[in-house]
């Protein structure tokens, strides 16, 4: 990742405050450039053809027009835009339906202001980037429908191995607890390494597994047996 390339950002929350509060962490960050800011879905679609920004921050929660509706409508006119939803709602119908739409990242807004510029600087470049307890709602329920697959057909059950063909045994500990719906920070803290340690294996993991993002990895691991299912 480029990190002097400069990310144009449009900020679209009809929350003054939450707005200001996250204008502050962006302006923080020298490579972020918060070009323009708005208060409604349906001002969107102006200020991205306006302004045309690397990244749009969307409030899912909107008078008149949605987060979700404006991001369809974003997608559909300008496709190579990149959309994070903010969002207070982990539910995994929430989240599926803003992907199916295309937006590329999902954060809580409880998240903290690293998450929110990691997330920023990874959709930035294509990737995708969802809240750690998000992805963990989401593995849940891929779990809960592998259970079930797995009742109606005996002979298809997965057994658990850990990939040791492809990774190394802190990899193989770290991607269980990606599946385990940890952050990096959490992660750190249970392997007593740094962080940036965690970030090091993260994109190790992701290339070994020809993956794009944390969450096919853990999906991906889920089906082929290499993490434990709860």
């Amino acid at each position: 990742m480029n990190s002097d390339k400069q990310i144009n950002i449009v900020l679209i929350d009809d929350h003054k405050l939450f707005r200001e509060g996250v204008r502050r962490i962006l302006d923080f960050e020298p490579s972020f450039n918060v070009v323009a800011e708005g208060d409604d879905g349906a001002m969107a679609t102006k200020l991205v053809k306006e302004h045309n920004p690397d990244v749009v921050l969307m409030d899912i929660n909107m008078p008149n027009m949605n987060g979700v509706q404006a991001t369809a409508d974003l997608i559909r006119l300008f496709p190579t835009t990149n959309v994070i939803i903010l969002s207070i709602h982990d539910d995994e119908s929430y989240v599926t339906h803003a992907l199916k739409t295309g937006a590329q990242g999902y954060l809580l807004k409880e998240m903290d202001s690293n998450a929110l510029i990691d997330a920023i600087k990874v959709v930035s470049e294509g990737g995708s980037y969802l809240h750690p307890k998000v992805t963990h709602n989401l593995v849940q329920e891929y779990r809960r429908l592998s259970k079930e697959s797995a009742s109606r057909s005996t002979d298809n059950a997965i057994e658990y191995h850990r990939p040791l063909h492809i990774l190394t045994k802190r990899e193989c500990e770290v991607l269980q607890l990606l599946a385990d719906g940890k952050s990096n920070r959490s992660v750190a803290e249970t392997l007593f390494i740094s962080e940036k340690t965690v970030k090091n294996h993260v994109s190790n993991i992701l290339q070994k597994m020809n993956v794009n993002d944390r969450t096919q990895a853990v999906v991906t691991a889920i089906r082929k047996g290499w993490v434990e299912v709860v």
